[in-house]
Protein backbone atom coordinates (compact mmCIF):
# COMPACT_ATOMS: atom_id res chain seq x y z
CA UNK A 1 0.00 0.00 0.00
CA UNK A 2 1.46 3.19 -0.86
CA UNK A 3 2.92 5.61 1.83
CA UNK A 4 -0.04 8.55 2.11
CA UNK A 5 0.96 11.73 0.80
CA UNK A 6 1.25 14.75 4.12
CA UNK A 7 -1.86 16.97 3.30
CA UNK A 8 -2.04 19.18 6.05
CA UNK A 9 -0.39 22.99 5.24
CA UNK A 10 2.86 23.69 6.20
CA UNK A 11 3.57 25.36 9.09
CA UNK A 12 6.62 27.57 10.63
CA UNK A 13 9.71 28.33 8.85
CA UNK A 14 8.60 26.54 5.57
CA UNK A 15 5.91 29.27 5.44
CA UNK A 16 7.63 32.66 6.57
CA UNK A 17 8.62 35.31 3.44
CA UNK A 18 11.96 35.09 2.98
CA UNK A 19 13.52 38.54 4.61
CA UNK A 20 15.04 41.20 2.14
CA UNK A 21 18.22 43.04 2.31
CA UNK A 22 17.60 46.57 5.00
CA UNK A 23 18.90 48.82 2.49
CA UNK A 24 16.20 48.54 -0.23
CA UNK A 25 13.71 50.23 2.13
CA UNK A 26 16.28 52.96 2.03
CA UNK A 27 16.26 52.82 -1.84
CA UNK A 28 14.10 55.32 -4.03
CA UNK A 29 13.84 56.64 -7.44
CA UNK A 30 10.77 58.62 -7.77
CA UNK A 31 10.81 58.93 -11.52
CA UNK A 32 9.77 55.52 -12.04
CA UNK A 33 8.14 54.79 -9.00
CA UNK A 34 5.38 57.23 -9.65
CA UNK A 35 4.60 55.04 -13.08
CA UNK A 36 2.45 52.80 -10.53
CA UNK A 37 0.04 55.35 -9.91
CA UNK A 38 -0.13 55.97 -13.73
CA UNK A 39 -0.95 52.37 -14.18
CA UNK A 40 -3.78 52.44 -11.86
CA UNK A 41 -5.12 55.69 -13.38
CA UNK A 42 -4.90 53.55 -17.24
CA UNK A 43 -6.71 50.71 -15.79
CA UNK A 44 -9.16 53.39 -15.39
CA UNK A 45 -9.38 53.68 -19.33
CA UNK A 46 -8.14 57.34 -19.09
CA UNK A 47 -5.45 58.47 -21.35
CA UNK A 48 -2.13 59.24 -19.51
CA UNK A 49 0.45 61.54 -21.08
CA UNK A 50 4.01 60.86 -19.22
CA UNK A 51 5.96 63.85 -18.47
CA UNK A 52 7.90 62.13 -16.13
CA UNK A 53 10.98 60.55 -17.74
CA UNK A 54 13.39 62.06 -20.32
CA UNK A 55 13.06 59.83 -23.31
CA UNK A 56 13.73 61.39 -26.93
CA UNK A 57 12.60 58.49 -28.64
CA UNK A 58 9.64 58.09 -26.69
CA UNK A 59 8.10 61.34 -27.94
CA UNK A 60 9.77 60.69 -31.76
CA UNK A 61 12.94 61.91 -31.98
CA UNK A 62 15.14 59.35 -33.61
CA UNK A 63 18.76 58.30 -33.43
CA UNK A 64 20.83 59.38 -36.00
CA UNK A 65 21.42 56.68 -38.68
CA UNK A 66 25.20 56.36 -38.20
CA UNK A 67 24.98 55.20 -34.87
CA UNK A 68 21.93 52.38 -35.75
CA UNK A 69 24.63 51.46 -38.78
CA UNK A 70 27.16 51.14 -36.44
CA UNK A 71 25.64 49.14 -33.91
CA UNK A 72 24.16 46.81 -36.78
CA UNK A 73 27.51 46.42 -38.03
CA UNK A 74 29.03 45.17 -35.04
CA UNK A 75 26.26 42.53 -34.44
CA UNK A 76 26.71 41.43 -37.85
CA UNK A 77 30.11 41.00 -37.82
CA UNK A 78 30.16 38.84 -34.24
CA UNK A 79 31.03 41.44 -31.68
CA UNK A 80 28.69 39.69 -29.46
CA UNK A 81 31.00 38.27 -26.70
CA UNK A 82 32.44 39.55 -23.82
CA UNK A 83 34.65 42.79 -24.19
CA UNK A 84 37.55 43.93 -22.03
CA UNK A 85 35.86 45.84 -19.00
CA UNK A 86 37.12 48.89 -19.61
CA UNK A 87 35.81 49.29 -23.13
CA UNK A 88 36.92 48.68 -26.62
CA UNK A 89 40.13 50.61 -26.77
CA UNK A 90 38.88 52.86 -29.79
CA UNK A 91 35.65 53.58 -28.18
CA UNK A 92 37.78 54.98 -24.91
CA UNK A 93 40.38 56.55 -27.60
CA UNK A 94 37.54 58.34 -29.06
CA UNK A 95 36.24 59.84 -26.24
CA UNK A 96 39.25 60.66 -25.05
CA UNK A 97 39.99 62.56 -28.08
CA UNK A 98 36.36 64.14 -27.83
CA UNK A 99 37.35 65.38 -24.35
CA UNK A 100 41.10 66.92 -25.57
CA UNK A 101 39.33 68.86 -28.00
CA UNK A 102 36.55 70.25 -25.80
CA UNK A 103 39.41 71.40 -23.41
CA UNK A 104 39.66 68.53 -20.87
CA UNK A 105 43.43 66.67 -22.24
CA UNK A 106 43.34 62.93 -20.86
CA UNK A 107 44.49 59.74 -22.89
CA UNK A 108 42.43 56.56 -23.44
CA UNK A 109 43.37 55.17 -19.97
CA UNK A 110 41.41 57.58 -18.18
CA UNK A 111 38.15 56.63 -19.78
CA UNK A 112 35.71 54.15 -18.78
CA UNK A 113 32.93 52.76 -20.76
CA UNK A 114 29.79 52.15 -18.45
CA UNK A 115 26.41 51.24 -18.85
CA UNK A 116 24.96 54.29 -19.26
CA UNK A 117 25.56 57.28 -16.88
CA UNK A 118 23.92 55.45 -14.17
CA UNK A 119 26.76 52.74 -13.58
CA UNK A 120 28.99 55.42 -13.78
CA UNK A 121 27.26 57.21 -11.11
CA UNK A 122 27.66 53.61 -9.14
CA UNK A 123 30.65 52.96 -9.82
CA UNK A 124 32.28 56.43 -8.90
CA UNK A 125 30.07 56.43 -5.52
CA UNK A 126 31.36 52.98 -4.66
CA UNK A 127 34.78 53.98 -5.40
CA UNK A 128 35.33 57.06 -3.46
CA UNK A 129 32.86 56.57 -0.55
CA UNK A 130 32.88 54.62 2.46
CA UNK A 131 29.85 53.42 4.69
CA UNK A 132 28.74 56.64 6.80
CA UNK A 133 30.89 58.95 4.77
CA UNK A 134 29.42 62.18 3.15
CA UNK A 135 28.46 63.47 -0.41
CA UNK A 136 27.19 67.30 -1.55
CA UNK A 137 24.62 66.43 -3.67
CA UNK A 138 22.67 69.43 -5.08
CA UNK A 139 19.26 69.97 -4.19
CA UNK A 140 16.88 69.55 -6.37
CA UNK A 141 18.87 66.29 -7.45
CA UNK A 142 18.86 63.82 -9.80
CA UNK A 143 17.57 60.63 -7.70
CA UNK A 144 19.67 58.07 -8.81
CA UNK A 145 22.55 59.77 -6.47
CA UNK A 146 20.73 59.45 -3.19
CA UNK A 147 19.31 55.96 -4.40
CA UNK A 148 23.33 54.10 -4.76
CA UNK A 149 24.22 56.49 -1.28
CA UNK A 150 21.47 54.52 0.58
CA UNK A 151 22.84 50.83 -1.13
CA UNK A 152 26.16 51.73 0.61
CA UNK A 153 24.65 53.25 3.53
CA UNK A 154 26.82 57.01 3.18
CA UNK A 155 24.66 60.17 3.68
CA UNK A 156 23.79 62.80 1.32
CA UNK A 157 24.52 66.48 2.38
CA UNK A 158 22.20 68.32 0.29
CA UNK A 159 23.40 71.73 -0.91
CA UNK A 160 20.35 74.59 -1.82
CA UNK A 161 20.22 75.87 -5.17
CA UNK A 162 17.98 78.41 -5.56
CA UNK A 163 15.32 79.19 -7.91
CA UNK A 164 15.56 83.17 -7.31
CA UNK A 165 18.71 83.26 -8.77
CA UNK A 166 17.95 80.71 -11.93
CA UNK A 167 18.97 77.71 -9.34
CA UNK A 168 22.68 78.65 -8.79
CA UNK A 169 24.15 76.51 -6.17
CA UNK A 170 24.19 78.47 -2.79
CA UNK A 171 27.55 78.46 -2.11
CA UNK A 172 27.37 79.93 1.72
CA UNK A 173 24.70 76.87 2.66
CA UNK A 174 27.25 74.69 0.44
CA UNK A 175 30.68 75.57 2.84
CA UNK A 176 28.43 75.03 5.87
CA UNK A 177 28.24 71.62 5.22
CA UNK A 178 31.53 69.90 5.26
CA UNK A 179 32.56 67.83 7.90
CA UNK A 180 35.28 65.72 8.44
CA UNK A 181 33.67 62.63 6.88
CA UNK A 182 32.96 64.70 3.60
CA UNK A 183 34.28 63.05 0.32
CA UNK A 184 32.80 64.07 -2.67
CA UNK A 185 31.18 67.04 -4.63
CA UNK A 186 28.02 66.60 -6.86
CA UNK A 187 27.99 69.11 -9.60
CA UNK A 188 25.05 68.38 -12.08
CA UNK A 189 25.69 71.33 -14.86
CA UNK A 190 23.80 71.66 -17.15
CA UNK A 191 20.95 70.68 -14.41
CA UNK A 192 18.30 67.80 -14.13
CA UNK A 193 15.98 68.26 -12.83
CA UNK A 194 16.28 72.02 -13.11
CA UNK A 195 17.53 72.83 -17.09
CA UNK A 196 20.03 75.76 -15.31
CA UNK A 197 23.35 76.20 -16.60
CA UNK A 198 25.76 77.43 -14.03
CA UNK A 199 27.83 80.80 -15.31
CA UNK A 200 32.00 80.42 -15.07
CA UNK A 201 32.30 82.17 -12.11
CA UNK A 202 30.11 79.66 -10.38
CA UNK A 203 31.72 76.67 -11.47
CA UNK A 204 35.21 78.47 -10.65
CA UNK A 205 34.02 78.47 -7.03
CA UNK A 206 33.05 74.95 -6.95
CA UNK A 207 36.20 73.87 -8.21
CA UNK A 208 37.86 75.89 -5.64
CA UNK A 209 35.64 74.55 -2.54
CA UNK A 210 36.47 70.97 -3.44
CA UNK A 211 40.24 71.62 -4.20
CA UNK A 212 40.27 73.44 -0.52
CA UNK A 213 38.47 70.59 0.93
CA UNK A 214 40.62 67.67 -0.99
CA UNK A 215 36.94 66.81 -2.34
CA UNK A 216 36.37 64.97 -5.49
CA UNK A 217 34.16 65.92 -8.15
CA UNK A 218 31.40 64.33 -9.76
CA UNK A 219 30.61 66.00 -13.20
CA UNK A 220 27.27 64.82 -14.66
CA UNK A 221 27.75 66.38 -17.61
CA UNK A 222 25.02 64.21 -19.69
CA UNK A 223 23.62 67.29 -21.12
CA UNK A 224 26.63 69.45 -21.99
CA UNK A 225 25.82 69.65 -26.03
CA UNK A 226 22.40 70.64 -24.79
CA UNK A 227 22.34 74.55 -24.08
CA UNK A 228 19.96 76.22 -26.03
CA UNK A 229 22.80 78.45 -26.76
CA UNK A 230 24.98 75.84 -28.04
CA UNK A 231 27.61 73.58 -26.23
CA UNK A 232 28.20 73.88 -22.66
CA UNK A 233 31.97 74.02 -21.73
CA UNK A 234 33.26 71.17 -19.83
CA UNK A 235 33.82 71.39 -15.82
CA UNK A 236 37.18 70.94 -16.54
CA UNK A 237 38.31 73.33 -19.08
CA UNK A 238 38.38 76.05 -15.50
CA UNK A 239 40.82 73.88 -14.04
CA UNK A 240 42.46 71.05 -15.51
CA UNK A 241 44.58 69.45 -12.87
CA UNK A 242 41.35 69.74 -10.46
CA UNK A 243 39.97 65.71 -9.24
CA UNK A 244 37.00 65.89 -11.48
CA UNK A 245 35.25 62.67 -13.30
CA UNK A 246 33.39 63.69 -15.60
CA UNK A 247 29.71 61.18 -16.81
CA UNK A 248 28.05 61.43 -20.14
CA UNK A 249 26.29 59.36 -22.36
CA UNK A 250 25.02 58.60 -25.84
CA UNK A 251 21.55 58.60 -24.10
CA UNK A 252 20.55 62.55 -24.55
CA UNK A 253 22.34 64.18 -26.82
CA UNK A 254 22.81 61.04 -29.41
CA UNK A 255 19.12 59.97 -28.87
CA UNK A 256 20.17 56.96 -27.55
CA UNK A 257 19.13 56.28 -23.91
CA UNK A 258 17.83 52.45 -24.04
CA UNK A 259 21.32 51.45 -25.56
CA UNK A 260 22.83 51.98 -22.46
CA UNK A 261 26.20 53.41 -23.48
CA UNK A 262 28.01 55.67 -21.27
CA UNK A 263 31.55 56.40 -20.38
CA UNK A 264 33.05 58.33 -17.42
CA UNK A 265 36.46 60.23 -17.35
CA UNK A 266 38.77 60.52 -15.24
CA UNK A 267 40.92 64.51 -15.10
CA UNK A 268 44.57 63.88 -15.49
CA UNK A 269 45.71 64.32 -11.99
CA UNK A 270 47.39 62.41 -10.09
CA UNK A 271 45.09 62.41 -7.42
CA UNK A 272 42.81 60.47 -9.46
CA UNK A 273 45.04 57.95 -10.23
CA UNK A 274 43.93 55.65 -7.08
CA UNK A 275 40.07 56.42 -7.76
CA UNK A 276 40.86 55.16 -11.44
CA UNK A 277 41.93 51.88 -10.32
CA UNK A 278 39.67 51.22 -7.98
CA UNK A 279 36.72 52.31 -10.94
CA UNK A 280 39.02 49.58 -12.98
CA UNK A 281 38.54 46.91 -10.50
CA UNK A 282 34.86 47.36 -9.65
CA UNK A 283 34.40 47.41 -13.57
CA UNK A 284 36.13 44.03 -13.90
CA UNK A 285 33.57 42.77 -11.64
CA UNK A 286 30.78 43.64 -13.77
CA UNK A 287 33.18 42.19 -17.00
CA UNK A 288 31.43 44.94 -19.62
CA UNK A 289 28.98 47.37 -20.92
CA UNK A 290 26.97 46.50 -23.56
CA UNK A 291 29.18 45.24 -26.56
CA UNK A 292 27.76 46.32 -29.59
CA UNK A 293 26.83 49.27 -28.15
CA UNK A 294 30.30 50.52 -27.91
CA UNK A 295 30.96 50.69 -31.22
CA UNK A 296 28.47 53.28 -31.61
CA UNK A 297 30.28 54.95 -28.94
CA UNK A 298 33.13 55.45 -31.93
CA UNK A 299 30.79 56.49 -34.51
CA UNK A 300 29.09 59.03 -32.49
CA UNK A 301 32.22 61.15 -31.30
CA UNK A 302 34.38 61.17 -34.72
CA UNK A 303 30.55 61.21 -36.87
CA UNK A 304 28.14 63.60 -37.94
CA UNK A 305 26.66 65.63 -35.29
CA UNK A 306 24.54 67.87 -37.57
CA UNK A 307 21.49 66.29 -35.67
CA UNK A 308 22.44 68.44 -32.39
CA UNK A 309 21.81 71.85 -33.22
CA UNK A 310 17.81 70.95 -34.55
CA UNK A 311 17.33 68.91 -31.19
CA UNK A 312 18.98 71.93 -29.64
CA UNK A 313 16.39 74.35 -31.34
CA UNK A 314 13.62 72.30 -30.60
CA UNK A 315 14.19 71.85 -27.13
CA UNK A 316 14.44 75.86 -26.49
CA UNK A 317 11.11 76.10 -28.50
CA UNK A 318 9.66 73.54 -25.77
CA UNK A 319 11.53 75.68 -23.07
CA UNK A 320 9.64 78.75 -23.98
CA UNK A 321 6.72 77.49 -24.50
CA UNK A 322 7.14 75.92 -21.52
CA UNK A 323 8.50 78.25 -19.05
CA UNK A 324 5.71 81.21 -20.71
CA UNK A 325 2.25 78.95 -20.43
CA UNK A 326 3.16 77.85 -16.59
CA UNK A 327 4.11 81.38 -15.35
CA UNK A 328 0.54 82.72 -17.06
CA UNK A 329 -0.96 79.91 -14.80
CA UNK A 330 -2.14 81.85 -11.02
CA UNK A 331 -0.55 80.46 -8.33
CA UNK A 332 2.56 79.17 -10.44
CA UNK A 333 5.97 79.88 -11.00
CA UNK A 334 8.96 78.72 -13.54
CA UNK A 335 12.37 79.68 -13.89
CA UNK A 336 13.50 79.28 -17.56
CA UNK A 337 15.36 76.42 -18.15
CA UNK A 338 18.76 76.96 -20.02
CA UNK A 339 19.57 73.82 -21.24
CA UNK A 340 18.35 70.10 -21.40
CA UNK A 341 14.56 69.26 -21.63
CA UNK A 342 13.20 69.58 -17.97
CA UNK A 343 11.44 72.11 -15.83
CA UNK A 344 11.15 72.82 -12.20
CA UNK A 345 7.79 74.78 -11.59
CA UNK A 346 6.22 75.59 -8.27
CA UNK A 347 2.83 75.72 -6.97
CA UNK A 348 1.77 78.20 -4.31
CA UNK A 349 0.42 74.73 -2.28
CA UNK A 350 -2.76 75.68 0.35
CA UNK A 351 -1.86 74.66 4.15
CA UNK A 352 -1.56 70.96 4.53
CA UNK A 353 -0.75 70.04 0.94
CA UNK A 354 1.96 68.21 -0.36
CA UNK A 355 3.72 68.22 -3.66
CA UNK A 356 2.62 64.87 -4.55
CA UNK A 357 -0.76 65.27 -3.40
CA UNK A 358 -0.90 68.02 -6.07
CA UNK A 359 0.84 65.76 -8.77
CA UNK A 360 -1.25 62.57 -8.24
CA UNK A 361 -4.22 64.99 -8.23
CA UNK A 362 -3.22 65.97 -11.49
CA UNK A 363 -2.83 62.73 -12.57
CA UNK A 364 -6.11 61.57 -11.62
CA UNK A 365 -7.83 64.57 -13.03
CA UNK A 366 -6.33 65.00 -16.46
CA UNK A 367 -3.97 62.04 -17.23
CA UNK A 368 -0.39 64.21 -16.88
CA UNK A 369 1.96 62.42 -15.26
CA UNK A 370 5.20 64.63 -13.79
CA UNK A 371 6.92 63.80 -10.71
CA UNK A 372 6.96 65.86 -7.50
CA UNK A 373 9.84 67.73 -6.56
CA UNK A 374 9.72 66.03 -2.87
CA UNK A 375 11.37 62.92 -5.19
CA UNK A 376 14.27 65.06 -6.08
CA UNK A 377 15.16 66.37 -2.15
CA UNK A 378 13.01 69.14 -2.29
CA UNK A 379 10.85 69.90 0.59
CA UNK A 380 7.59 68.75 -0.13
CA UNK A 381 5.42 71.85 1.20
CA UNK A 382 7.52 73.94 -1.86
CA UNK A 383 5.09 72.52 -4.00
CA UNK A 384 7.78 71.65 -6.66
CA UNK A 385 7.40 69.20 -9.16
CA UNK A 386 9.34 68.35 -12.27
CA UNK A 387 8.38 68.46 -16.13
CA UNK A 388 10.16 66.37 -19.22
CA UNK A 389 9.23 69.18 -22.44
CA UNK A 390 9.86 66.73 -25.21
CA UNK A 391 6.36 66.49 -26.62
CA UNK A 392 5.23 68.63 -29.42
CA UNK A 393 4.40 71.81 -28.95
CA UNK A 394 0.75 71.49 -30.00
CA UNK A 395 0.76 68.89 -27.61
CA UNK A 396 2.70 70.76 -24.63
CA UNK A 397 -0.16 73.36 -25.43
CA UNK A 398 -2.66 71.14 -24.79
CA UNK A 399 -1.05 70.12 -21.80
CA UNK A 400 -0.32 73.00 -20.56
CA UNK A 401 -4.25 74.42 -20.87
CA UNK A 402 -5.61 71.28 -19.02
CA UNK A 403 -2.71 71.99 -15.72
CA UNK A 404 -3.95 75.26 -15.81
CA UNK A 405 -7.69 74.60 -15.69
CA UNK A 406 -6.91 72.01 -13.09
CA UNK A 407 -4.57 73.99 -10.76
CA UNK A 408 -7.19 76.69 -10.69
CA UNK A 409 -9.54 74.11 -9.49
CA UNK A 410 -7.33 72.77 -7.80
CA UNK A 411 -6.77 76.29 -5.32
CA UNK A 412 -10.13 77.15 -5.06
CA UNK A 413 -11.38 74.01 -3.78
CA UNK A 414 -8.58 74.45 -1.59
CA UNK A 415 -8.88 77.97 -0.29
Amino acid sequence: MPTSHITQPLTGPLTRPIPVAARVDRFSYAIRNIVTAAKAVEATGMKVRYLNIGDPIAFGFRTPAHLVAAVQKAVQDGHNGYLPSAGIPEARAAVAADYTSRGMPVPAERVLLTTGTSEAIDLALNALVDEGDEVLVPMPTYPLYTAVLATINAQPRFYRTDPQRDWLPDLDHLRSLVTPRTRVLVIIDPNNPTGAVYPPATRRALIEFANEHGLAILADEVYSELGFDGAVPLLSTLDTDAPIISLSSLSKAYLAPGWRAGWLVVSATPRLDNALAAMRKLADGRLCSPGPMQYAVTAAMTGDRSHQPEFRRALAERGRITTEALNAIPGMTCVPPRAAFYAMPAVSLPPGRTDEHYVLELLRATGILCVHGSGFGMRPEQGTFRIVFLADPRELRSIYADMAAFTGEYLERAG
